[in-house]
């Protein structure tokens, strides 16, 4: 295989950020590592009730009949509430899923909440719930991934199912080399630290919801339109988050039924999730099977893609995960046709997991791209740089940014990808067999109005305002940073409020859209108050916002220009020859997302994000029976993570990019990026390693040990 072109101008063109102390530190660090920060969770009851659900163990059935006397009669039960004693609630769109649990007798899927008891303490609550009996009448026989029939999206949720350009088969009759292969990922879960939680409380007509949610100002919409009340009447307070993901940036029933049970018993409730219903209360990363169908000439240039999709959805709702959008990016080609789909199962519904869409799609697309790379006998680095677009081929519209040039080739470069044996199985370390595999990076980037308020006081004091959400992501360092900078304050000066809705509405934190978003709002508000006080004010306050362009459709997309982050991702992997384990031994990743605001928060995001993908290659897989419609293991034991021993050396960097197409600040979100590449980075290496392609996610001892061959000695 030819090897990549290293130019040795890359570093000097985009030299390498501050060393890993660059940066500020977490203002809210000292408060989480003390454990001085107060989760919902570990708020005073204060004369609440503690609620525990009461879930379906069956998929399908006409009624739930709950027999519940013998709960009722347990010490400290307050009550144990069913469909018939619940208010009438109603839909809206803001919501996880559209089944409404406790409005009626129905099962729709196993884990579905049908009864919900109230007691004086958690201990009490969850044993009267071990005492509730439920029996099913009409029950129905579950329907699995494989036994269901594609279909359409009826209102596709993030772009068209079907998307067209040039003529594919021309380019795939002309196409010198020819890969066509299918691919799946797993059922996956996001397993925050902190369960989901939610404490209502009721004063007259309004309602104070102290939640776990990635945003608030949404939270406060749905739920006033499920309750049919204004969303004055309404107040939610999250100060931090321990984890989200995804889970928490709709709203889920549990949520809703906590604020309703808190008006029927006329005290406050709150209703912490168990483990167990984070597999089915709050969404998860849906399996999808793809099939990718690649062209190319003798030099390697695309002649056609196609990526075909399909994912599992639940039975009674439509969630499209929309593997195939970046390969209307990727690559230059002149025919693309991409194709998504799904398929109806008795199942909880799916939501958005952190990377969604990219993070199975780019598997897929980046596993073919390597195949098409060994058959064409060109190296894979080479092969991405050949097939550089200028345009989005697509849409063929100019890229507001694009890096990934300089990512290919830096990572190449500081991964010494160089020192590479192309052949399969060529590189060994006693009975360790040694791989080396990249993938490329990318995500969207979705960007949301916001306001935030900004004020400078004569002592020298500046608080900001503005009502997102910490998720670990270190969302009021980049605040305090930016603010920092524009009125020339010590960042330790300012006072960063978020977390609660009687703040100036801003986004919510989900799609790597907070910085670019939040940050653009406290941009404008602190360039106001620093105007303010250069003309000679004490003292100064000003309300700044910031939206997307005009145009830009429901998710900010700009009408004119593709924004786009982007990345290349190295992995080196160590195959034992006898046992068949895999082990990642180190990761390097470069990244171009538009200007860094904090280099120290920023590493850690893509640090995080590639242990993620970690886990999506190797660990992560979330077996469902089809016979009895559920999870089979709804546990940490069952479902495995990366921990500390998992976790290799991580090497991240960026290049130097400034996209005001993206945002006041020049910069874009990476909370999702580093996610993204790597588990298509780990197979092509165990590939590279052992001449094994396994092409199902995650990659097991089952799916090398056959292929190998018996150590030398």
């Amino acid at each position: 295989m030819s090897a990549p072109t290293v130019a040795p101008s890359t570093t000097a063109a985009h030299p390498a950020p501050p060393g890993p102390d660059a940066g500020l530190r977490r203002p809210d660090g000292l408060a989480k590592l003390t454990g001085a920060a107060r989760y919902t969770g570990d708020l005073p009851l204060e004369g609440s009730a503690v609620g525990t659900l009461v879930c379906a163990t069956v998929p399908r059935a006409d009624r739930a009949l709950v027999h519940a006397d013998e709960a009722r009669a347990a010490d400290g039960v307050v009550a144990v509430l069913t469909a018939a004693d619940m208010p009438r609630l109603h839909p809206s769109p803001l919501l996880g899923t559209t089944v409404m649990p406790l409005q009626d007798e129905r099962v729709r899927y196993e884990g579905q909440p049908v009864a919900l008891v109230l007691a004086e303490s958690v201990e009490q609550a969850r044993y009267a719930a071990s005492l509730v009996r439920v029996s099913y009448e009409g029950l129905r026989a579950a329907t699995g991934f494989d036994d269901a029939e594609d279909a359409v999206e009826s209102a596709p949720s993030m772009s068209p199912t079907d998307e067209e350009r040039g003529e594919v088969e021309a380019g795939l009759a002309a196409a010198r080399h020819r890969v066509t292969r299918t691919y799946t990922t797993a059922d996956r879960h996001h397993s925050p630290i902190e369960p989901s939680v939610t404490h209502a409380r009721w004063d007259g007509d309004t309602l104070t919801l102290y939640d776990s949610v990635q945003g608030i100002s949404l939270a406060r919409t749905a739920l006033a339109e499920v309750l049919g009340i204004d969303a004055g009447q309404i107040r939610v307070v999250c100060p931090y988050i321990g984890g989200g993901f995804g889970c928490k940036g709709y709203v889920w029933p549990h949520q809703y039924l906590t604020a309703a049970a808190a008006r029927v018993v006329g005290r406050g409730v709150r209703l912490p999730l168990t483990r167990a219903q984070m597999f089915t209360s709050c969404g998860h990363q849906p399996t999808t099977r793809q099939t990718v169908t690649l062209g190319a000439d003798a030099e390697g240039r695309l002649t056609a893609v196609e990526h075909h999709s399909v994912n599992a959805a639940s039975r009674d709702d439509e969630y499209g995960e929309d593997a195939t959008a970046a390969s209307g990016w990727m690559y230059a080609t002149p025919a693309l046709r991409l194709r998504r789909r799904i398929r109806h199962t008795d199942r909880a519904h799916p939501t958005p997991m952190r990377a969604p869409h990219e993070g199975p799609g780019m598997f897929a697309l980046e596993s073919a791209l390597d195949e098409l790379a060994h058959e064409a006998g060109i190296d894979p680095v080479e092969l991405r740089l050949r097939n550089e677009p200028d345009r989005e081929p697509l849409t063929d519209r100019p890229f507001s940014s694009r890096e990934q040039r300089a990512c290919l080739l830096r990572g190449a470069e500081l991964f010494g990808w160089r020192e590479r044996d192309p052949r399969t199985g060529s590189m060994r370390d006693g009975d360790e067999l040694v791989g080396w595999g990249m993938a490329a990076a990318t995500m969207d980037t979705y960007r949301s109005a916001s306001t935030a308020r900004v004020r400078h006081t004569a002592d020298g004091r500046t608080v900001v305002e503005t009502g997102t959400q910490e998720i670990g992501t270190g969302q009021p360092g980049v605040i305090a940073t930016i603010v920092s900078e524009v009125l020339g304050v010590p960042p330790a000066t300012v006072e960063v409020r978020i977390g609660d809705t009687r703040l100036p509405a801003a986004a919510m934190t989900a799609g790597s859209s907070a910085t670019g978003s939040v940050g653009s709002a406290v941009h404008a508000a602190a360039t106001e108050v620093r105007d303010r006080l250069a003309a000679g004010a004490a003292e100064a306050e000003a309300t700044g916002s910031w939206a997307p362009q005009e145009g830009s459709d429901g998710l900010g997309r700009h009408p004119e220009v593709a924004i786009h982050t982007y990345g290349a991702v190295f992995a080196e992997v160590r195959v034992d020859a006898l046992l068949g384990t895999v082990r990642v031994r180190r990761v390097t990743g470069v990244y171009s997302a538009g200007r860094i605001i904090n280099p120290l928060t920023a590493r850690s995001q893509m640090t995080g994000g590639i242990i993620w993908g970690l886990g999506q290659a190797l660990l992560e897989d979330s077996r469902f029976d089809a016979r009895h419609g559920r999870f089979r293991s709804k546990n940490l034991a069952g479902y495995a993570v990366p921990v500390n021993a998992d976790v290799p050396d991580i090497d991240v960097s960026f290049v130097d990019e400034v996209d005001h197409h993206a945002s006041a600040l020049g910069s874009k979100g990476i909370g999702e990026l580093g996610a993204v590449g790597v588990s298509a980075a780990v197979a092509n290496a165990v590939f590279h390693a052992t001449g094994v392609r396994v092409r199902d996610l995650p990659i097991g001892v089952p799916d090398l040990l056959p292929g190998l061959a018996p150590a030398e000695h």
